[in-house]
């Protein structure tokens, strides 16, 4: 078969030399740790296989004909994902694949037994008032052991050290500076609070993990199974392949897009950026920018709704007052799609800037055949739409799964037989088994901030720090959730920050304020804030693990990757500021002009601090232009009328001037022989 006789997905894959699944995984397995599992072969990989089928129809049952009791079901999820962890996960990352450690066996019976213990015994300890056997205290004090070691293999090292931080700071309370001091807990204290109560292990976060997560996750691997992952690349190229830099704005669409059904920055940029990063570079991009650009645009994939990187469900949680989940999606609409559109901009003035082109048409696939399977997005629109009408969540999700089963029969390649459905129903529950171990340990730190005190005497001691200063309360804030989300996967660096840092916004806010009467408003703004920080330590160096992973594949420096993807993703350094001193980014008490007027404002700013970041708007800027374009930006961002109007003046003076003189720029450049595209 000739050249011009292939398909378009054909030609596309030869010129732009796609890595393959081998490549993928590799990159997978030394970034992102959730990924790093064995390959078993013979009868354990088919008791890890039933296992995980068991796993994920459990949920479903619950999910559909309602939940046992909390610590029933939390006990039983728990149980289910310490084994299949300790089954799948090494102990050392370069352990043997192929088969499974001694040790391993005896850490899964064991997590069957801290599984099923509660379940066996729940009538006595339900009647115990609070005091445990030595039986208890030993069955608890193994969960702790199995919980911190599930964590360290299937999350990471960040936050199993930080939880046993905390463990030590619960037992040495009286030792520590007077500002954190409290009375301590001994050793039988700790272990009750962290596995008989739902106040540690079995709290909040996992009680989100075991309903609301897990469920969405099926729905993420069914959507997979029927193909819309690769449709949400072609649809992008269809869209933007032809624009000015098209393959960069390829990446930001699809990533958007990808970030609705994944939960993790590095899978978004390995699954999007095998495809898009090789186009970039093909078309004339650095080889940093086209991953600083993968890098920056999967990472704020955690940033949108609905799914939110699973981080939506456990804010419900832990802002409760009548929040919903479409609260929360409605309030984070408007700064996802700034954040989207700062990455956008910038990418449009760096190939602008560089002289880079669209797509030809050769490169482009069949238009037609991609906008007539459209009906793919069926279930993720038929989601919103439900949510939206107040379904519970729940209910949602369990309608989605139907749906996207439903749309799939729709055309012979993406119809799903029985077989596609039960690996859909595996690879589900192996996706949530990072997600188990990440709720679990963070209810260990959960558990001891609330039992010590410690999220309000931190809050307190920053504010007074930061001398009652909210801009110095916030850089505060931002630092330590930029430390603390380091290295931790999205619902983990969440519940992280929301317990350290977010009280520190709210004290300050809100001061002297009983939790139950703290407006709303107050609420949402510190835990965006702190969500917003942690996510975006996964692209900002010394550990950028999205950064990296997108170094891995386009063959950059992962250093420099970093600070490329940071500087590209400097909308979301900004919208958290935004989201604080103007809470009309969220939508809750404000009215539609309002609305307008503030989307307006951040959108022209985050054009002219694109431009001045870049260094091109027109032309090529001069130094001094660049920085009256980043401060006009700035002014327009800053939520006064004052600074809006000032910020939209200066921001015309600098458009007419850069329009005007764009030609002179042009002719500059000829004649100093600058070229179209960079090596």
């Amino acid at each position: 078969m000739t050249t011009q006789h292939k398909s378009n997905n054909e030609v596309k894959n030869e010129e732009f030399e796609q890595i393959s699944a081998e490549e993928q995984q590799a990159i997978l397995e030394k970034y992102d740790i959730e990924s790093n599992v064995r390959n078993i072969s013979g009868i354990m990989k088919h008791v890890i296989f039933f296992g995980l089928l068991a796993f994920s129809l459990f949920q479903l049952y619950t999910a559909i004909f309602g939940q046992f009791p909390a610590q029933i079901q939390r006990t039983i999820h728990l149980g289910f994902g310490l084994t299949l962890i300790f089954l799948l996960f090494p102990a050392r990352k370069k352990a043997a694949k192929h088969k499974i450690a001694w040790f391993d066996y005896i850490l899964a019976i064991l997590s069957i037994v801290v599984g099923s213990y509660w379940t066996m015994n729940y009538t006595e300890l339900i009647n115990s008032n609070g005091t445990i056997t030595q039986m208890d205290f030993i069955v608890g004090s193994i969960a702790v052991v199995l919980v911190l070691e599930a964590a360290r293999r299937a999350v990471g090292l960040p936050i199993t050290i930080i939880a046993i931080c905390f463990l030590i700071y619960a037992y040495f309370g009286p030792y520590f500076p007077a500002f954190m001091a409290h009375r301590g807990q001994d050793f039988e204290s700790i272990v009750n609070l962290m596995y008989f109560t739902t106040d540690g292990i079995f709290g909040t976060p996992i009680s989100v993990s075991a309903t609301f997560i897990f469920v969405f996750l099926l729905f993420g691997a069914f959507l997979v199974k029927t193909g819309v992952g690769q449709y949400f690349n072609d649809l992008a190229v269809a869209l933007a392949g032809k624009l000015i830099g098209g393959p960069a704005k390829v990446a930001v669409f699809s990533s958007a897009l990808q970030g609705m059904i994944s939960g993790s920055s590095v899978a978004n940029v390995v699954t999007s950026g095998s495809y898009t990063i090789p186009m970039m570079k093909k078309l004339g991009y650095r080889k940093e920018f086209a991953g600083a650009v993968e890098a920056a645009a999967s990472t704020g994939g955690q940033l949108m709704p609905p799914i939110m990187g699973a981080a939506a469900f456990l804010m419900v949680e832990f802002i409760g007052r009548g929040i919903t989940y479409w609260d929360i999606a409605k309030a984070a609409a408007i700064p996802a799609l700034l954040y989207f559109t700062g990455i956008w901009i910038m990418t449009h003035f760096e190939a602008k800037r560089v002289g880079l082109r669209g797509l030809r048409d050769d490169q482009m696939p069949n238009r037609r055949e991609v906008f007539k399977k459209i009906y793919l997005l069926l279930p993720i629109i038929a989601i919103i739409v439900l949510m939206l009408t107040g379904t519970p969540v729940m209910h949602a999700a369990l309608y989605g799964i139907l749906i996207s089963i439903g749309v799939a029969m729709f055309d012979k390649e993406t119809r799903l037989k029985p077989m596609d459905i039960i690996d859909a129903l595996v690879e589900g529950a192996r996706t949530a088994l990072g997600v188990v171990a990440a709720t679990a340990c963070a209810g260990i730190i959960v558990g001891v901030v609330v039992k010590t005190g410690l999220g309000l005497s931190l809050a307190n001691s920053l504010v007074e720090l930061a001398g009652g200063s909210i801009i110095l309360t916030l850089i505060f804030v931002m630092i330590a959730s930029l430390i603390l989300g380091m290295g931790a996967p999205t619902t983990a660096n969440y519940v992280i920050t929301s317990t350290i840092a977010a009280p520190a916004i709210v004290a300050l806010l809100a001061p002297n304020t009983p939790q139950e009467l703290v407006p709303v408003v107050v609420l949402l703004s510190a835990h965006f804030f702190v969500f917003y920080f942690g996510i975006i330590a996964d692209i900002t160096p010394p550990v950028a693990l999205a950064a990296f992973a997108a170094s891995g594949i386009s063959g950059g420096d992962p250093i420099k990757t970093g600070v490329n993807s940071a500087k590209l993703a400097i909308a979301a350094f900004i919208i958290p500021y935004m989201i604080v001193f103007s809470p009309a980014l969220l939508m809750i008490d404000t009215t539609v002009p309002q609305i307008l007027w503030v989307v307006f404002t951040a959108v022209t700013g985050m054009v002219a601090i694109g431009a001045g970041v870049i260094g091109y708007w027109y032309r090529k800027m001069l130094w001094f232009e660049r920085i009256i374009s980043i401060a006009a930006g700035l002014l327009l961002i800053y939520p006064e009328k004052f600074s809006d109007w000032a910020g939209l003046a200066i921001f015309i003076v600098m458009f007419v001037i850069q329009y005007v003189t764009q030609h002179k720029g042009d002719s500059d450049d000829n004649q100093n022989g600058k070229t179209s595209a960079i090596a």
